[in-house]
Protein backbone atom coordinates (compact mmCIF):
# COMPACT_ATOMS: atom_id res chain seq x y z
CA UNK A 1 0.00 0.00 0.00
CA UNK A 2 1.34 3.17 -1.20
CA UNK A 3 1.58 6.24 1.99
CA UNK A 4 -0.64 8.73 0.70
CA UNK A 5 0.33 10.76 4.41
CA UNK A 6 3.75 10.57 5.96
CA UNK A 7 4.42 12.19 8.87
CA UNK A 8 7.93 11.77 10.25
CA UNK A 9 9.63 12.92 13.79
CA UNK A 10 7.62 16.37 13.93
CA UNK A 11 8.10 18.57 16.65
CA UNK A 12 5.77 21.25 17.34
CA UNK A 13 5.46 24.29 19.32
CA UNK A 14 2.71 26.27 21.31
CA UNK A 15 4.30 29.93 21.57
CA UNK A 16 7.75 28.60 24.41
CA UNK A 17 5.75 25.60 25.11
CA UNK A 18 6.54 22.22 23.21
CA UNK A 19 3.66 19.76 22.17
CA UNK A 20 5.15 17.51 19.96
CA UNK A 21 7.85 15.72 20.67
CA UNK A 22 8.49 13.61 17.52
CA UNK A 23 5.41 12.10 16.16
CA UNK A 24 5.38 9.38 13.21
CA UNK A 25 1.95 8.57 11.18
CA UNK A 26 1.70 7.07 7.76
CA UNK A 27 -1.83 6.73 6.01
CA UNK A 28 -1.27 4.46 2.94
CA UNK A 29 -4.71 5.26 0.29
CA UNK A 30 -7.90 3.55 1.25
CA UNK A 31 -6.85 3.01 4.74
CA UNK A 32 -8.71 4.38 7.68
CA UNK A 33 -6.13 4.93 10.57
CA UNK A 34 -7.30 5.88 13.85
CA UNK A 35 -5.24 8.31 15.93
CA UNK A 36 -5.46 7.46 19.91
CA UNK A 37 -4.27 8.95 23.17
CA UNK A 38 -5.48 10.47 26.43
CA UNK A 39 -6.53 14.14 26.54
CA UNK A 40 -3.39 16.49 26.05
CA UNK A 41 -1.37 14.02 24.34
CA UNK A 42 -0.83 16.02 21.18
CA UNK A 43 -4.04 14.35 18.78
CA UNK A 44 -5.33 17.55 17.35
CA UNK A 45 -2.15 19.32 17.36
CA UNK A 46 -1.04 16.56 15.09
CA UNK A 47 -3.94 17.28 13.32
CA UNK A 48 -3.48 20.84 12.83
CA UNK A 49 0.37 20.34 11.98
CA UNK A 50 -0.96 18.00 9.25
CA UNK A 51 -3.26 20.90 7.97
CA UNK A 52 -0.80 23.81 8.55
CA UNK A 53 -2.46 25.63 10.74
CA UNK A 54 0.45 24.80 12.97
CA UNK A 55 3.87 25.19 11.67
CA UNK A 56 5.99 21.99 12.87
CA UNK A 57 10.20 23.02 13.70
CA UNK A 58 11.54 19.66 12.99
CA UNK A 59 10.21 16.40 10.84
CA UNK A 60 8.95 16.11 7.43
CA UNK A 61 5.21 16.00 6.03
CA UNK A 62 4.50 14.77 3.13
CA UNK A 63 0.98 14.22 1.00
CA UNK A 64 0.60 13.21 -2.15
CA UNK A 65 4.12 13.30 -3.20
CA UNK A 66 4.04 17.28 -1.86
CA UNK A 67 5.87 18.41 0.62
CA UNK A 68 3.84 20.58 2.81
CA UNK A 69 6.28 21.87 5.03
CA UNK A 70 5.64 25.40 3.23
CA UNK A 71 2.26 25.59 2.30
CA UNK A 72 -0.56 27.71 3.54
CA UNK A 73 -3.61 25.72 5.12
CA UNK A 74 -6.05 26.40 2.01
CA UNK A 75 -3.28 24.37 -0.26
CA UNK A 76 -3.16 21.64 1.65
CA UNK A 77 -6.76 22.10 1.39
CA UNK A 78 -6.65 21.85 -2.41
CA UNK A 79 -4.25 19.39 -2.86
CA UNK A 80 -6.82 17.20 -0.99
CA UNK A 81 -7.05 17.35 2.81
CA UNK A 82 -10.70 17.71 4.06
CA UNK A 83 -10.81 18.35 7.63
CA UNK A 84 -13.99 18.04 10.17
CA UNK A 85 -12.43 19.88 13.11
CA UNK A 86 -13.81 19.45 16.92
CA UNK A 87 -16.23 21.86 17.51
CA UNK A 88 -18.34 21.58 13.96
CA UNK A 89 -18.09 25.33 12.81
CA UNK A 90 -20.27 25.81 10.08
CA UNK A 91 -21.44 29.21 8.84
CA UNK A 92 -24.27 30.13 10.59
CA UNK A 93 -26.08 32.54 8.33
CA UNK A 94 -25.65 30.23 5.59
CA UNK A 95 -28.42 27.41 4.79
CA UNK A 96 -27.55 23.89 4.78
CA UNK A 97 -27.39 23.93 0.57
CA UNK A 98 -25.17 27.31 0.81
CA UNK A 99 -22.67 25.72 3.57
CA UNK A 100 -22.37 22.90 1.14
CA UNK A 101 -21.73 24.75 -2.15
CA UNK A 102 -19.19 26.95 -0.67
CA UNK A 103 -16.80 24.34 -0.26
CA UNK A 104 -17.52 22.39 -3.12
CA UNK A 105 -14.79 21.39 -5.92
CA UNK A 106 -15.06 19.04 -8.82
CA UNK A 107 -15.24 15.44 -8.01
CA UNK A 108 -17.41 12.61 -7.30
CA UNK A 109 -18.81 14.41 -4.18
CA UNK A 110 -21.86 16.58 -5.10
CA UNK A 111 -25.23 17.51 -3.41
CA UNK A 112 -27.04 14.50 -4.40
CA UNK A 113 -23.98 12.32 -3.28
CA UNK A 114 -24.04 14.17 0.51
CA UNK A 115 -27.99 13.53 0.63
CA UNK A 116 -27.76 10.03 0.09
CA UNK A 117 -25.35 9.74 2.79
CA UNK A 118 -27.17 12.40 4.95
CA UNK A 119 -30.80 12.31 4.15
CA UNK A 120 -31.92 14.88 7.17
CA UNK A 121 -29.46 17.49 5.10
CA UNK A 122 -31.66 16.96 2.35
CA UNK A 123 -34.56 17.51 4.13
CA UNK A 124 -32.97 20.76 5.79
CA UNK A 125 -31.36 22.16 2.71
CA UNK A 126 -33.07 25.71 2.94
CA UNK A 127 -32.70 25.46 6.89
CA UNK A 128 -30.08 28.23 8.65
CA UNK A 129 -27.37 26.30 9.93
CA UNK A 130 -27.48 28.11 13.09
CA UNK A 131 -30.86 26.58 13.73
CA UNK A 132 -29.69 22.55 13.24
CA UNK A 133 -29.11 20.05 16.02
CA UNK A 134 -25.96 19.77 17.11
CA UNK A 135 -25.84 16.16 15.45
CA UNK A 136 -27.80 18.03 12.46
CA UNK A 137 -24.52 20.39 12.23
CA UNK A 138 -21.93 17.61 12.90
CA UNK A 139 -23.62 16.09 9.56
CA UNK A 140 -23.09 18.88 7.77
CA UNK A 141 -19.91 19.84 8.85
CA UNK A 142 -18.87 15.77 7.27
CA UNK A 143 -20.66 16.85 4.24
CA UNK A 144 -19.05 19.96 3.20
CA UNK A 145 -15.84 18.39 3.63
CA UNK A 146 -16.88 15.66 1.42
CA UNK A 147 -17.86 18.31 -0.72
CA UNK A 148 -13.94 19.40 -1.12
CA UNK A 149 -13.58 16.29 -2.62
CA UNK A 150 -10.51 15.48 -0.52
CA UNK A 151 -8.09 12.37 -1.00
CA UNK A 152 -7.83 12.16 2.67
CA UNK A 153 -10.94 12.96 5.46
CA UNK A 154 -9.76 13.98 8.95
CA UNK A 155 -12.35 13.86 11.80
CA UNK A 156 -11.09 15.22 14.75
CA UNK A 157 -13.65 13.95 17.53
CA UNK A 158 -16.98 13.48 15.31
CA UNK A 159 -19.31 12.13 17.29
CA UNK A 160 -18.31 13.97 20.65
CA UNK A 161 -21.38 15.18 22.76
CA UNK A 162 -23.78 13.18 20.30
CA UNK A 163 -26.77 11.22 21.03
CA UNK A 164 -26.52 8.06 20.28
CA UNK A 165 -28.62 7.75 17.86
CA UNK A 166 -26.97 9.99 16.03
CA UNK A 167 -23.69 8.59 17.38
CA UNK A 168 -24.73 5.56 15.33
CA UNK A 169 -25.87 7.55 11.82
CA UNK A 170 -22.25 9.21 11.87
CA UNK A 171 -20.57 5.54 12.16
CA UNK A 172 -22.84 4.21 9.63
CA UNK A 173 -21.54 7.05 7.32
CA UNK A 174 -18.16 6.71 8.42
CA UNK A 175 -17.87 2.94 7.62
CA UNK A 176 -19.96 3.67 4.55
CA UNK A 177 -16.74 5.73 3.30
CA UNK A 178 -14.29 3.81 4.27
CA UNK A 179 -15.91 1.16 1.19
CA UNK A 180 -15.81 3.55 -0.76
CA UNK A 181 -12.40 3.73 -0.69
CA UNK A 182 -11.76 7.06 1.20
CA UNK A 183 -8.40 7.78 3.18
CA UNK A 184 -9.58 8.90 6.69
CA UNK A 185 -7.99 9.91 9.59
CA UNK A 186 -10.19 9.29 13.29
CA UNK A 187 -9.67 11.00 16.50
CA UNK A 188 -12.52 9.65 18.74
CA UNK A 189 -12.99 8.88 22.48
CA UNK A 190 -15.03 5.84 21.26
CA UNK A 191 -12.65 3.22 21.37
CA UNK A 192 -14.70 0.17 20.42
CA UNK A 193 -16.49 1.98 17.45
CA UNK A 194 -12.63 2.99 16.65
CA UNK A 195 -11.20 -0.38 16.45
CA UNK A 196 -14.39 -1.93 14.26
CA UNK A 197 -13.35 1.18 11.43
CA UNK A 198 -9.44 0.90 11.68
CA UNK A 199 -7.14 -0.72 9.55
CA UNK A 200 -4.39 0.73 11.43
CA UNK A 201 -4.32 2.99 15.02
CA UNK A 202 -1.56 5.24 16.15
CA UNK A 203 -1.28 5.89 19.86
CA UNK A 204 0.21 9.29 20.93
CA UNK A 205 1.79 9.72 24.70
CA UNK A 206 2.92 13.23 25.35
CA UNK A 207 3.18 14.47 21.78
CA UNK A 208 5.41 11.12 20.68
CA UNK A 209 4.37 8.22 18.77
CA UNK A 210 4.09 5.42 21.43
CA UNK A 211 2.41 2.82 19.69
CA UNK A 212 1.62 1.75 15.96
CA UNK A 213 -0.52 -1.51 15.02
CA UNK A 214 -3.60 -3.27 13.62
CA UNK A 215 -6.54 -2.86 15.87
CA UNK A 216 -5.80 -6.80 16.66
CA UNK A 217 -2.71 -5.52 18.37
CA UNK A 218 -4.17 -3.21 21.07
CA UNK A 219 -4.19 -5.36 24.49
CA UNK A 220 -5.63 -4.50 27.10
CA UNK A 221 -2.38 -3.93 28.79
CA UNK A 222 -1.59 -1.16 25.77
CA UNK A 223 -4.82 0.41 26.13
CA UNK A 224 -4.43 0.45 30.40
CA UNK A 225 -0.81 2.03 29.40
CA UNK A 226 -2.04 4.76 27.62
CA UNK A 227 -5.13 5.08 27.40
CA UNK A 228 -6.48 4.90 30.40
CA UNK A 229 -8.08 7.01 32.98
Amino acid sequence: MSALLQVSQITAWYGASQALFGVDLEIGEGEVVALLGRNGMGKTTTIRTICRMLAHTEGAISFAGHDLARLPSHKVARLGVGLVPEGRRCFANLTVRENLIAAARPGEWGLSEVDRLFPTLGQRANQMASTLSGGEQQMLAIGRALMTNPKLLILDEATEGLAPVVRHEIWRAIHALKNAGLSILLVDKTLKELLAVANRCVVLEKGTTAWTGEPGGLTAEISDRYLGV
